[in-house]
C-alpha cells in the first residue's frame, strides 16, 4: 500500500470537487435567507422588528400620539354607493355623527344647491304671485312664500335670493322697486333667477334612544345644546333659528307644532338654520300671526 495517492485517484478527486463547485454556484439562493440576515438595531425610537414607526412611537417620530383604538375611532371617510360617505361611530357620541352626504329623504328636501335656476312664474287670480320681499345688504330676499300660491307651486322658499326680474338684475333695488316690478308683469309669464337660500345652512343629526337629537329651541331659536349630543357633535349652533325640519318650512309655528314634527321625523333628520341676528332682520315688520297662516308649510317634493 502507497504512502501517496495515485495519479487515478487524484484525478477523480479532482473532478469530484469541480461538480460539487458547479453544483453550488447554480443552485438557487434565496433573497435573504435566517442563517445570515441580522436585523439593523432601532434607531430614532424605530423597533428593530418593523421597517416603520409603531403607533407608539409616531409621537417621537412625527408629533403624533395615536393608539389603535383612536385610529379606529378616526377612520378616513369611506366612499359607498350613491356618492354617500359613511363616518365611524365616535367614542361616547354613539353613532350620532350623520353623513356629509347621502340619500336621505330629509337630505333631498332640504338641499340647498350652489349656483342659480330660473323659476317661470303666472299671477293668480287675483294677479298675485304670493311672495313677499326683503332687502338686505342691497340684495332682495324673499321674506314669505304664500301657501297654495303660484311661488310656492314653484318651489320659491324663504331666505331664497331673487337676483332677476325680468332679466333685469335686482342688486341695489329698493323693495318698492321690486314690488312694482312683479306688479307690473305680465300675469302670464314672471321669469326669475334666484340662488337657494344663501343665508342658511342644513345640518343631519341622529336621534338617540330617547328620540332627542340633543337642543333646546324657544320660538323656533335653538337656545343650548347637549353636550356630547348629535346636534353638537354635527356642528349645530346656539343662537340660530330654525327655519325647515326635513325640507319643510316651519317660521311662524308654535313651539309645541314643531315638537310634533320633530317626534313624527325619522331617526336621521336634517334642519336648516339661519343666524339670529339675520333671521329677525328678515322677518322684521311682520306679525308671528301671518307667518303662521299665511307661510307655505307644505313637505316639499323630492
Amino acid at each position: 500500500m502507497s504512502l501517496y495517492p495515485s495519479l487515478e485517484d487524484l484525478k477523480v478527486d479532482k473532478v469530484i470537487k469541480a461538480q460539487a463547485q458547479f453544483a453550488q454556484i447554480t443552485a438557487p439562493m434565496p433573497a435573504i435567507t435566517e442563517a445570515t440576515y441580522q436585523p439593523q438595531p432601532a434607531t430614532d425610537g424605530m423597533p428593530a422588528s418593523s421597517l416603520y414607526p409603531s403607533l407608539d412611537d409616531l409621537g417621537d417620530y412625527m408629533g403624533l400620539s395615536l393608539n389603535s383604538d383612536e385610529v379606529q375611532r378616526n377612520l378616513a371617510l369611506m366612499p359607498v354607493a350613491e356618492n354617500q360617505v359613511a363616518v365611524p361611530s365616535l367614542s361616547g357620541v354613539g353613532g350620532m355623527v350623520r353623513p356629509v352626504t347621502g340619500s336621505d329623504v330629509g337630505i333631498r328636501r332640504a338641499e340647498i344647491r350652489q349656483g342659480m335656476r330660473e323659476v317661470i312664474l303666472c299671477k293668480d287670480q287675483d294677479g298675485k304671485v304670493g311672495l313677499r320681499l326683503r332687502a338686505i345688504d342691497n340684495g332682495v330676499f324673499i321674506q314669505l312664500v304664500q301657501a297654495n300660491s303660484p311661488a310656492a307651486l314653484a318651489g320659491l322658499r324663504f331666505g331664497d335670493q331673487v337676483i332677476q326680474i325680468n332679466g333685469q338684475n335686482c342688486a341695489g333695488w329698493s323693495l318698492d322697486k321690486a314690488h312694482k316690478a312683479l306688479k307690473t308683469a305680465s300675469e302670464t309669464r314672471i321669469e326669475l333667477v334666484v340662488r337657494d337660500r344663501p343665508f342658511q345652512r342644513t345640518i343631519t343629526m341622529h336621534k338617540d334612544s330617547s328620540g332627542h337629537v340633543g337642543f333646546i329651541y324657544k320660538s323656533g331659536k335653538i337656545t343650548s345644546l347637549v353636550q356630547d349630543g348629535s346636534a353638537a357633535s354635527n356642528g349645530l349652533l346656539t343662537d340660530n333659528y330654525i327655519c325647515e325640519i326635513n325640507g319643510q318650512n316651519i317660521i311662524g309655528l308654535k313651539d309645541g307644532q314643531i315638537k310634533d314634527i320633530l317626534n313624527t321625523s325619522p331617526t336621521t333628520m336634517t334642519i336648516t338654520v339661519m343666524p339670529k341676528v339675520i333671521y329677525e332682520h328678515m322677518i322684521k315688520r311682520m306679525s308671528s300671526g301671518l307667518l303662521r297662516s299665511a307661510m307655505d308649510h307644505s313637505v316639499p317634493e323630492v
